[in-house]
């Protein structure tokens, strides 16, 4: 008997073991590794910048001309500072014009007055380097004091893995991004600067009566794809960020140091097809749907409805039954009235099953409460103390 027990307790065991061996491999989903030529790669979502997917992705690289799009976004958030304007005519200097003798230029003379919308149009569509070194002197007086204001706005978007030397991205040593910051700073600047994003679908531009035409061999080859800016140099290889919308989703896809132009289309196609095809926009919160409430003391109303200034989306995988998305909320205990519409009263956080944050909502006042006049708060409190008193002595 004593033997028979040791032999089932074994085979239990053999049972157990197999299970913790079989099951987990079956289970788990296989790591998806995309065939991709670039050094480095990756796709996130331009809503909330979620990764999802990357190859070395944080690896600090020579990033060519994708460096305009910090050129762009600081000409552009001086643009709407009143430090110019699209009409404001620039000088070309001789500094601008020996730069622009290369392939990419809008052919700038020296001493051209230059709309300064015209400059940024030829730094969005044909990349020209000369015209980075033109506004670079006029928005700070020199490239060296243009280029420590593109360090600085690196800093402070959070971009860890990019260095600046020029506006333009011509090789240098010190002069580098990750995949990952060029994706963030794609996402920020079409968040923020959609005027100017434009600029980048444009298929041609002409200046000084010579027709050129936008590099991007997405645009009007891929669905959907209305961006963003090709790079392309000795140091670093060929390279490309690009943008595509499909279904009310936008993602970004940025490959570095491709072997060619053909590879950094393919891999940039790679990776957006893999995107569009495993992955979906999900709304959490309708725009101006309440999402949370808080008390207000002596508020017209005992509480007010909390808002985001816009629907609330993420990104979820297409099968997204098994998808959990956690809500933390952080909310005072309650607010003293007056409060304005608008106002921001607190924020949402989501996470994924992984417990990484996913995105950060701020939550804004629905309305506008005023404060209640000493009677009328006497009144209400009269009220309560009445319908407490009534619960207490005849409960239902």
């Amino acid at each position: 008997m004593h033997m028979l027990k040791k032999q089932i307790a074994c085979f239990l065991a053999v049972l157990i073991l197999l299970q913790v061996i079989v099951v987990p491999a079956s289970a788990a989903p296989a790591e998806v590794k995309l065939e991709l030529n670039a050094k480095a790669a990756v796709l996130i979502d331009a809503e909330n910048e979620t990764v999802l997917y990357e190859k070395d992705a944080q690896l600090p690289l020579p990033p060519a001309s994708l460096t305009k799009l910090m050129t762009l976004l600081l000409a552009m958030e001086d643009l709407k500072s009143g430090l110019v304007d699209w009409d404001t005519m620039v000088t070309v200097s001789e500094q601008a014009w020996k730069t622009g003798v290369s392939e990419s230029q809008m052919f700038l003379n020296i001493g051209q007055q230059v709309p300064f919308k015209d400059l940024l149009k030829g730094i969005a569509i044909v990349s020209a380097n000369d015209a980075c070194i033109a506004v670079a002197e006029h928005l700070s007086g020199s490239v060296s004091t243009f280029v420590q204001r593109m360090n600085q706005r690196a800093a402070e978007l959070g971009l860890e893995n990019s260095h600046f030397t020029n506006p333009h991205g011509l090789d240098d040593p010190d002069h580098y991004m990750s995949a990952l910051d060029v994706a963030r700073l794609a996402s920020y600047f079409i968040r923020t600067q959609p005027e100017a994003a434009t600029f980048h679908s444009e298929k041609e531009f002409t200046f000084n009566e010579i027709r050129q035409f936008n590099f991007n061999p997405l645009l009007g080859n891929y669905p959907g794809a209305d961006g963003l800016k090709t790079g392309s140099t000795p140091g670093a290889g060929n390279c490309l960020v690009s943008t595509s919308k499909q279904n009310g989703m936008r993602l970004i896809a940025v490959v570095l140091n491709a072997s060619s132009k053909e590879h950094r289309r393919i891999d940039s196609e790679t990776l957006l097809n893999y995107g569009f095809g495993n992955f979906k926009m999900k709304t959490i919160y309708d725009k101006d749907e309440v999402i949370a409430e808080v008390p207000v003391k002596r508020g017209q109303k005992q509480a007010i409805g909390l808002i985001a200034t816009g629907p609330v989306c993420v990104v979820v995988p297409r099968d997204d039954s098994n998808y959990k998305i956690t809500e933390e909320f952080n909310l005072p205990d309650m607010l003293d009235a007056p409060v304005k519409e608008g106002d921001v009263v607190g924020t949402l956080r989501l996470k994924n099953p992984d417990g990484k944050l996913i995105t950060e909502v701020e939550l804004n006042a629905q309305e506008s409460l005023e404060r209640l006049g000493f009677l009328p708060n006497l009144l209400r409190q009269t009220s309560e103390f009445v319908s407490k008193l009534w619960q207490r002595l005849w409960p239902l």
